[in-house]
């Protein structure tokens, strides 16, 4: 059986050509038309290969590697090996994501799962749908009455866009995902298993039950967001919940109704943030962070993973721990925890 390959390379670089998409320049005397036939990690890389390094734990596979090309930040330019063309570079990773996307275009955003181009066979696109020129819809998915959508988008197979729906240009909207009372914007991708525009979590409690108050609103989703496979986002109650251009959502993240993302907030695995919670532009939340409602993390502002905020945070602040506070003091108490149990350790207690 032939090993499967996932994504096929789309087109091979010559040494200068990897130079200048990288912004960084070629030793003296190394020939700029040798040619790179891929990418791989340091230690697994050929000679063929372009690799990256700039994390102090990897010196040990950069002194051993065989890759042919190699990006590296100006502290590690001395530990590549003699074989390997060291490229020297002040972000190397950030050069190695943009060769990347040169040699494996398919891999940044979900594609058509049927690989067709057009509306396919077993699709449903209600009639009174509006598809501008080059939209792919997947087997399986369904498009309702009224929904727009832009050139260059793929609704891959089963994804369901509901009514009146608003998708720009050159979207990815992944497998199995669900889009309804929302307006998106271009480039957006979402990922497989997405939920957006469902109803939030809504009820006017008492004593006796409690009941379900109607949730109005809708989602808007600016420019170039991303957001990871099975992450939810409710809608407005009576107004929107909005996020921000450039934002990047993880998998697993949920989002409750009228909150307001900034601009180019980064959002990891397993966050949760309540309704009407507000991020500012710029905030980075780490793994398993939760926010309560009706808060404001200001511009900047870093969450460490698995903190719980229960009140606003500074702009620019750091903040860990639960419940959330300024980080050098919540390392000062977790170090006085620390040495406070090691003391208790040497001494028990003569009543344990």
């Amino acid at each position: 059986m032939a090993e499967p390959v996932f994504f096929p390379l789309a087109a091979s670089l010559e040494y200068g050509e990897v130079a200048s998409i990288s912004g960084a320049q070629l030793p003296a005397g190394v020939e700029p038309t040798l040619r790179v036939e891929g990418a791989a990690a340091l230690e697994i890389a050929g000679p063929g290969d372009l690799a990256y390094m700039d994390n102090p734990k990897y010196t040990d596979a950069l002194a051993a590697t065989k890759a042919g090309l190699c990006l590296v930040s100006p502290r590690f330019a001395d530990r590549v090996p003699a074989g390997t063309v060291a490229l020297v570079s002040p972000a190397p990773y950030h050069a190695f994501a943009r060769i990347l996307a040169r040699f494996f275009p398919a891999a940044l955003k979900p594609e058509s799962v049927f690989g067709s181009q057009g509306v396919a066979p077993g699709a449903i696109v209600h009639a009174t749908a509006v598809l501008e020129p080059g939209v792919t819809v997947d087997p399986g998915a369904v498009v309702g009455p009224g929904a727009e959508i832009g050139t260059g988008t793929v609704v891959a197979a089963h994804a369901v866009i509901g009514p009146q729906v608003r998708i720009g240009r050159n979207c990815s909207i992944g497998a199995g995902s669900t889009i309804q009372s929302s307006l998106i914007g271009n480039r957006v991708i979402i990922h497989p298993g997405v939920r957006i525009g469902q109803d939030g979590f809504g009820f006017a409690m008492s004593p006796k039950g409690h009941m379900k108050v109607p949730q109005i609103g809708r989602v808007i989703i600016q420019d170039d967001v991303e957001i990871g496979a099975n992450s939810t986002i409710d809608r407005g109650a009576s107004r929107d919940t909005v996020i921000g251009e450039g934002t990047k959502i993880d998998n697993l993240v949920q989002i409750g109704h009228n909150c307001v993302i900034g601009r180019h907030c980064v959002i990891c695995a397993q966050t949760g943030l309540a309704g009407s919670s507000t991020l500012e532009d710029f905030v980075v939340l780490g793994g398993q962070v939760g926010l309560a409602g009706h808060l404001t993390v200001g511009a900047g502002a870093q969450i460490a993973a698995q903190s719980g905020v229960a009140g606003d945070v500074p702009r620019g602040a750091r903040y860990g721990g639960y419940p959330a506070q300024p980080a050098l003091g919540w390392a000062r108490e977790t170090a006085l925890l620390k040495t406070l149990v090691a003391k208790r350790g040497r001494k028990p207690d003569a009543q344990d």
